[in-house]
């Protein structure tokens, strides 16, 4: 057993929340969530962190009562046993997460970019975004544990940089107008908009990944999903705010994936630009990092439970790498073939559909986890409504309609991968028992 030392704290519990939050989407979607909600930007990201608050509630509770690194995957197979759509819906999630991957990375590769001549931008994004999925990989495979450990230190640089960008935005004269009603999209519009770029709270996932390490559950975890979900709201809204106070919508929407570093430049000049590419690099470059160390463990999660192939169960070096390479495959894939808007619809709809269901099984386990079931209800009503708008506006669009079939896509390779896989293995989902009982004891004992 790991002693009192080996331990998370309540701010390290928050930081884990906050720096899976605070990645490399906000670098690279401010720019997108404009050109979708215009002055309505601000509101739009209250929408999206009003569904992942409600969604954290179940998060908590499910985590206080199943803790350990099963996390989402466990989750769901608890609440719904062992059919195939569970095991379709954890293959969703590890999809959803190389989507992530290559957001981080094509976010990287556009700052990294952003100082060459607008001719050459192309070229030096394509060879930055796919450097840093490889290099990160082979990082992981060498020492991944080292570089883990300072993700807090690159979390804090990141978030430190961000707030100066913030307070110098407000102490410089801003166009407010731009943020009145006169500018609003209509409401569907925004909500739709919202949903887009709703994988940028989806990183308090990760809190449950790391519930068996932490020292006083029952009083760290509240504050690191509910309380780090506010903290992120609130910072989110301030740099929207800075973006239009500083950057009319047509020169945001033309700076698309890199808007912030166009803002700092006005604000700050030369150095502001490369203060917000240092930043954002750290950020993709950690949360590319962090993603793919906690892939070998969730591919093997999955696999561990019967939902994939038992080779992924196998250890390279005493580490499950096999889940992490299929990771960086397909996201060095999307992140040089898909279109931005594209792999952040796929993002945030994958994790949409996975927060729906989480939702539904805290309701279905609402005696054991002790919850309020109406809590539960309203988060998966707001999830799989905020789904359903934002596809319906996405078919509206013509140039956006094919995004649709993307969509169906990813639901439809995973139904086949789980239906194919038991059809020929004969292996059904079984519930990976880690000492359940046991840490239930110890975080009663720690409240």
């Amino acid at each position: 057993m790991d002693g009192d030392s080996d331990k998370l704290g309540t701010l390290s519990t928050l930081s884990i929340g906050i720096g899976g939050m605070v990645g490399g989407g906000i670098f690279a979607t401010t720019g997108l969530a404009v050109q979708l909600t215009k002055g309505a930007v601000p509101i739009a990201f209250i929408v999206a962190g009003v569904v992942a608050l409600l969604t954290s509630y179940s998060y908590l509770k499910l985590t206080i009562a199943y803790p350990g690194e099963g996390g989402t995957v466990e989750f769901l197979n608890r609440g719904f046993g062992t059919g195939i759509l569970t095991g379709a819906s954890n293959i969703l999630l590890c999809f959803s997460y190389m989507v992530l991957v290559a957001i981080y990375a094509y976010a990287l590769g556009s700052y990294g970019a952003s100082f060459f001549a607008p001719e050459q931008a192309q070229f030096w994004q394509h060879l930055f975004l796919s450097s840093a999925i490889v290099l990160l990989t082979i990082l992981n495979v060498a020492g991944g544990s080292y570089v883990i450990r300072s993700e807090n230190i690159l979390n804090l640089t990141k978030m430190i940089i961000l707030a100066m960008f913030v307070i110098v935005g407000f102490c410089t004269p801003m166009v407010w107008e731009r943020l009145g009603p006169d500018h609003f999209v209509r409401p569907i519009a925004m909500v739709s908009g919202a949903m887009v770029v709703f994988f940028n709270y989806e990183g308090f996932e990760l809190i449950a990944n790391a519930s068996g390490r932490i020292k006083d559950r029952r009083r760290a975890l509240p504050v690191a999903y509910v309380g780090g979900v506010l903290l992120v709201i609130v910072f989110y809204v301030l740099i929207t705010m800075v973006t239009l106070g500083h950057l009319s919508f047509d020169s945001t929407v033309s700076a698309g994936d890199h808007a912030l570093a166009v803002v700092a430049n006005r604000l700050m000049g030369l150095p502001g630009q490369t203060m917000i590419a240092v930043a954002a690099v750290l950020a993709c470059g950690s949360a590319i990092n962090a993603t793919l160390y906690s892939a070998g463990p969730l591919t093997y999660t999955v696999a561990r439970s019967g939902e994939l192939p038992r080779e992924l169960e196998r250890k390279i070096r005493g580490l499950p790498l096999e889940g992490m390479f299929a990771f960086a495959i397909v996201a060095l894939f999307l992140a040089n073939f898909v279109p931005l808007n594209a792999i952040s619809t796929m993002a945030s709809a994958g994790f949409l559909f996975i927060f729906m269901a989480v939702n539904v099984a805290n309701i279905r386990l609402a005696r054991e986890t002790q919850s309020r079931r109406w809590v539960s209800a309203l988060g998966a009503l707001a999830c799989g409504a905020a789904l359903i708008i934002m596809c319906l506006q996405i078919d509206e669009n013509p140039h956006s309609r094919r995004q649709l079939w993307i969509l169906v896509g990813m639901v439809a390779v995973s139904l086949l991968i789980e239906v194919t896989y038991r059809a020929y293995s004969g292996r059904s989902i079984h519930l990976v028992r880690r000492h359940h009982k046991k840490n239930r004891m110890s975080s009663h004992d720690n409240a």
